[in-house]
């Protein structure tokens, strides 16, 4: 992928949005999505000129499963029913090593698929490398994007990007997992990337502390060229950057991201209709998790837990956040949770945990 041109018309740098709803939104509604809300969500997002619209389970392609819930749709029928929705849009997929493999990149590929998101933990670049590498030989867009970066330094992180450059991937970027970054956390590692890649940057935030927006702006500026973003914010726990905000915010600062203002307005008006029961808010739970610095598709299992056994689910983001916690380990939930009801585990109000939420 060729970094994004300035606008011939104005001289605006162009800003490239990856709309990650029928993704990342499937973590809110337990992957519950059906036919006919992908058909109508990406219809519609395919009308505002959104670049590429992604799809699949929360965690990707081939995760629907008894640990981290079991999608409506299998991953052929989601790819099916948007493939044929979108008009000029791209479509996009994820998938994370370990859930997926590459019998299903090639099921995603013979369904038309044009960018594939490879996702990594944000020091584990290396596991990328085979799936990155079918992607290069099929001829298809691949990315690589860092997980939980907050748990990396900026030189970490720009020394796993340039590896992922390195596999070939043709963009890459960090995902704020948690929604524990402030906008001088972005402004450093996005700055630290763009100087080790000579790829597209690319940021993904989620909103727990109230800071998606201001945060994915902090990237544009300092050099991201790729932002995600969900229509009402549609995503894990307090969710993503919101999309019909984020997208007129870069335009009046001087980016071009293409999209036409009503009909994205008419999206996400369609979106918090027909996907969600309610659009996503940080409650107190989504703010404990951004600071401490938990995985954001934590929330509803870690609520659950916590009220099944009487254990304030404060407590539990803590010490999830204390022992480093990634998606994949939701088993680790239930261990933490009957820890603290055994005694096991210290509850942060009887030590010194806070000092663990730092960036």
């Amino acid at each position: 992928m060729s970094r994004p041109e300035a606008d011939a018309a104005g001289g605006q740098r162009r800003i490239l949005i990856h709309d990650p709803t029928l993704r990342d939104g499937h973590h809110a509604v337990r992957h519950q999505l059906d036919r006919d809300q992908l058909r109508s969500y990406a219809a519609a997002a395919d009308a505002a000129g959104v670049p590429v619209v992604e799809v699949g389970h929360g965690n990707g392609l081939g995760a629907s499963s008894l640990q981290v819930g079991w999608a409506k749709l299998s991953d052929d029928e989601m790819l099916s029913v948007v493939r044929e929705a979108l008009q000029s849009s791209r479509m996009g997929v994820f998938m994370l090593p370990g859930w997926g493999t590459t019998a299903d990149l090639q099921k995603a590929v013979a369904h038309g698929t044009d960018v594939v998101r490879i996702g990594a933990h944000c020091t584990e670049s290396d596991v990328t490398e085979r799936h990155l590498g079918y992607l290069r030989d099929a001829g298809v867009e691949a990315h690589g994007v860092l997980l939980m970066s907050h748990m990396a330094t900026p030189a970490q992180l720009a020394e796993q990007c340039a590896d992922l450059v390195a596999y070939g991937a043709q963009a890459v970027g960090i995902f704020d997992s948690s929604g524990h970054y402030l906008p001088p956390d972005v402004t450093e590692r996005v700055h630290a990337i763009t100087k080790a890649v000579d790829v597209p940057v690319i940021f993904h935030a989620h909103n727990n502390l109230g800071m998606a927006v201001a945060n994915s702006v902090a990237a544009a500026e300092a050099g991201a060229e790729i932002i995600d973003a969900c229509a009402r914010g549609f995503g894990a726990g307090a969710g993503n950057t919101q999309l019909e905000v984020v997208v007129p915010v870069l335009e009046r600062m001087g980016f071009s991201t293409g999209i036409d203002l009503y009909a994205l307005l008419d999206a996400a008006d369609l979106a918090e209709r027909e996907l969600m029961p309610a659009p996503p808010t940080i409650s107190s739970e989504s703010v404990v998790s951004g600071l401490a610095g938990v995985f954001s598709g934590f929330k509803t299992r870690v609520q659950e837990i916590s009220r099944r056994e009487g254990i304030d689910p404060r407590d539990v983001f803590f010490e999830l956040g204390r022992r480093q916690a990634v998606a994949g380990q939701e088993d680790l939930i239930v261990d933490v949770v009957m820890e603290l009801r055994n005694g096991v585990a210290v509850r942060p109000q009887d030590g010194p945990r806070r000092e663990d939420v730092r960036t």
